[in-house]
């Protein structure tokens, strides 16, 4: 099993900054350019030449995922919420236009990010199960920007202009903040705990469906 973390930009507007997603499908934007890991060779050894992606994301781990958050939660007070969605991965190493945000959004992405998506091909090429969740960090601009010939925007002052393109800007350092904070308190309420065990149970076949009491006699 290939257990999976990453940060992402949120493309859905439902989504708020701190949420986790588990991944149930990607949009390999590098991959359709040609930049694939699984070009070159096949190493014969570890899997076809051309693996089937319909269901990289485990369906039975989603579901148990799931499940368990919901166990484990019951009682925490936890404002955080476990949503499931389609993750689009871009090359980088730049934040995303608003364009690139809308028609990502468009094409039914719900968050973007720069990675993953290359390991969990290279995970399913060996034929094995992929859990994979995103941790929210920013809100993606999925609005327009100022346009240079709004009457308004003749008018005002540089420093107005540099506010209002500004606003909303991802931020690599406000990024890590987010992955900070959320770390803090994912760990005040033991997620650490939760994740490793949650690995630990699903790994295995005869795991059951309702893992908690398990999970904490570990």
């Amino acid at each position: 099993m290939k257990n999976v973390t990453n940060a992402a930009g949120g493309l859905n507007e439902d989504y708020a900054v701190g949420d986790l997603v588990v991944l149930n499908d990607h949009i390999n934007l590098a991959g359709l350019a040609g930049i694939h890991p699984l070009r070159g060779p096949n190493a014969d050894d570890f899997g076809v030449r051309f693996p089937a992606l319909s269901d990289a994301y485990d369906l039975d781990l989603r579901r148990r995922a799931h499940h368990l958050w919901k166990e484990l939660n019951r009682d925490a007070g936890s404002t955080r919420r476990l949503q499931e969605g389609t993750y689009a991965f871009v090359g980088g190493p730049s934040y995303e236009t608003r364009s690139e945000c809308r028609m990502l959004r468009s094409l039914g992405a719900d968050v973007v990010g720069m990675s993953t998506v290359p390991e969990v091909i290279v995970a399913r090429h060996c034929d094995m199960r992929v859990l994979a969740i995103s941790l929210v960090t920013n809100k993606a601009l999925l609005e327009a920007g100022p346009r240079g010939d709004n009457v308004h925007i003749q008018g005002s002052s540089r420093q107005y202009l540099r506010e209002a393109i500004e606003k909303g800007k991802a931020n690599h350092d406000e990024v890590l903040d987010a992955g900070e904070k959320a770390a803090r308190e994912v760990q005040q309420l033991r997620f650490d705990l939760k994740v490793f065990a949650l690995i630990r149970v699903l790994d295995r076949p005869e795991a059951p469906v309702h893992p908690s009491a398990e999970i904490f006699s570990m």
